[in-house]
């Protein structure tokens, strides 16, 4: 019996050997291409890698909490930039962009696989013969194709829980209480944890209902990750409890959907997934979840099989709150109950990588424990998930099927400098937009823009821009709704591009009959648009074409014009 047990024990090292060396491979693109690598654009290089670095070198990282960074929109609120206790500021801060970026993809999927590793070997897949289980299902999920900037947001939610379950069942080793601690200096309260800590309350609350059980050291430990996110996130939680000028997200309007139209949505969330909390789950772990609840229908439930049953109908009910929030029956409450419309609750749906993935290794136990055959299939649906995550790596995802620009070609710093150069006066003299191609260039390359894609800014500042596009908007209501119902991106929007960012330099578009007030431009410091296109009526704008740039390093032509 002691040596059946080592062999267990080397058996679980091997595959836990196995698992660090995919996820290495997975990652090295990252580290061997540098630069020339090929990445997530939306909401990541469109955005969030250039506030890192306009952040760092606006030297305002321990900016007051009514400050402003200049470089943007004339004075962006340093609020808009996220804590200077979070750890991917101090990665960006630190190291240049993209190691930065490939040092968070590594921290958060090692995080990731360990957490759900030790939740599952600890809490839900305790029987020892199941070792293919625990290491394949955590490599799984932490192969996931996560939202960079999120960082551990969700993928994190594995570890968490596993400390808050020791502790709810009276383990309460250092390890535990100082996970709990850690975890909020390399996550986000809003995109994720805000969410979790609700789930985490919940199951409190049932203990106290139905077991007279206030376990007061579980409590607390909800009260310290509460508190230690409250504390990391402070920017936030003054920028609402404080009198500062309206942010632009008090205009936001999303519930326009009736009844059927939510259902639709609940169904295509539950199948398919959303974007940021991609859980690729559409063609194996669905099917596999179909058919353990199949098996188990007609079975007396096991304590397992109930908790199985429980995360299944939980999967869907987080789809449906998603896709009710958009729903029509909230517009009462959400034009006379500010939060609603500037916080997004939908978000509770971004529990669902943690729920599907349990549910995935829920089924694979109840499976493995009918016999043999069983086993077999369990382990062709474990591969068979690795199989389907291997292609969203992101140089194989955006590089090779999407043929998206490498870090280099989108960033364009030697065009950029060319087009410094040309200008030859101090960047902060001077104020540019972008048309065509989007603004986080050229913040990523120091030019101080009008325009801009934040989730914060002030009211003023929307209304006072859309003055110079108001006319364009007027001929594509799409545009029009786009940029007044959200208005995040605040864009030099044209009816004959819409909604399209991406015109590189093989692109045939032009520009016939552009209508901007140039004149309101100018009065805000805008002096020159980086455009992607030509602007064949140029003069009817009162701006001229300076110059025209390329480089053999960037996916772009820029073509310069400056205000008459």
């Amino acid at each position: 019996m002691l040596s059946f047990g080592l062999e267990k024990s080397r058996k679980e090292r091997v595959y836990l050997s196995i698992a660090f060396l995919i996820l290495l491979l997975f990652l090295s693109p990252l580290y061997l291409l540098g630069e020339d690598a090929h990445i997530r654009v939306h909401d990541n290089l469109d955005s969030n890698l250039a506030w890192y670095k306009v952040l760092t070198e606006s030297g305002e990282i321990f900016g007051e909490v009514g400050s402003t960074i200049p470089q943007v929109t004339n004075g962006l609120p340093r609020n808009a930039f996220g804590s200077e206790f979070s750890g991917i500021v101090w990665l960006h801060a630190l190291f240049p962009t993209m190691t930065a970026y490939a040092i968070s993809q590594t921290i958060t999927r090692v995080v990731a696989f360990i957490g759900m590793y030790l939740l599952l070997m600890r809490h839900f897949v305790r029987d020892e013969d199941a070792t293919m289980i625990r290491v394949g299902v955590a490599l799984a999920f932490a192969l996931t194709p996560f939202w960079p900037s999120g960082m551990l947001s969700t993928l994190g939610h594995p570890l968490a829980l596993w400390a808050f379950l020791n502790i709810r069942n009276g383990n309460y080793r250092w390890v535990n209480w100082l996970t709990l601690i850690l975890l909020p200096l390399y996550s986000s309260l809003v995109l994720g944890f805000m969410f979790f800590l609700v789930l985490v309350a919940t199951i409190w609350v049932f203990d106290l209902v139905f077991k007279r059980n206030w376990n007061v050291p579980f409590l607390a430990s909800i009260g310290l990750m509460s508190g230690m996110f409250l504390f990391i996130e402070y920017r936030l939680v003054l920028s609402l409890l404080s009198a500062l000028e309206p942010m632009h997200r008090i205009e936001f309007i999303s519930s326009r959907h009736d009844f059927w139209h939510s259902i639709r949505l609940s169904f295509k969330n539950f199948f398919l997934g959303h974007t940021h909390v991609m859980t690729v789950h559409t063609l194996v772990i669905i099917p596999l979840l179909f058919l353990t609840l199949g098996i188990i229908f007609f079975h007396k439930k096991k304590k397992t099989e109930k908790l199985f049953i429980l995360l299944f109908v939980t999967n869907y009910a987080l789809s449906l709150w998603y896709a009710m929030w958009f729903n029509n029956i909230w517009i009462p409450l959400k034009r006379t109950i500010d939060i609603l419309v500037t916080f997004n609750f939908a978000r509770f749906h971004f529990l669902r990588p943690l729920i599907i993935y349990l549910s995935f290794a829920l089924a694979c136990v109840i499976l493995w424990r009918l016999g043999e055959r069983w086993r077999k299939v369990v382990v062709i649906a474990i591969i068979a998930q690795l199989v389907v995550l291997l292609p969203f790596n992101e140089e194989i995802h955006y590089g090779f099927y999407h043929k998206s620009p490498s870090f280099r070609e989108f960033y364009a710093e030697e065009q950029f400098k060319d087009i410094k150069e040309h200008i030859g006066q101090p960047q902060e003299s001077y104020r540019v937009a972008s048309i065509g191609i989007h603004p986080a260039i050229s913040q990523y390359n120091g030019f101080y823009t009008l325009d801009t894609y934040n989730n914060l800014y002030p009211i003023s500042y929307k209304h006072q821009f859309r003055r110079i596009i108001s006319e364009e908007l007027d001929k594509n209501k799409t545009l029009k709704r786009y940029y007044d119902e959200w208005g995040s991106r605040c864009y030099i929007f044209v009816d004959e591009l819409g909604k399209n960012y991406d015109f590189r330099k093989n692109s045939n578009k032009q520009i016939e009959n552009l209508n901007l007030n140039t004149e309101v431009f100018k009065e805000m410091g805008g002096r020159y648009f980086i455009s992607a296109v030509p602007i064949n009526n140029a003069n009817e704008n009162n701006i001229r074409l300076v110059k025209e740039f390329t480089h053999p390093e960037s996916v772009w032509k820029i073509y310069l014009y400056q205000t008459s």
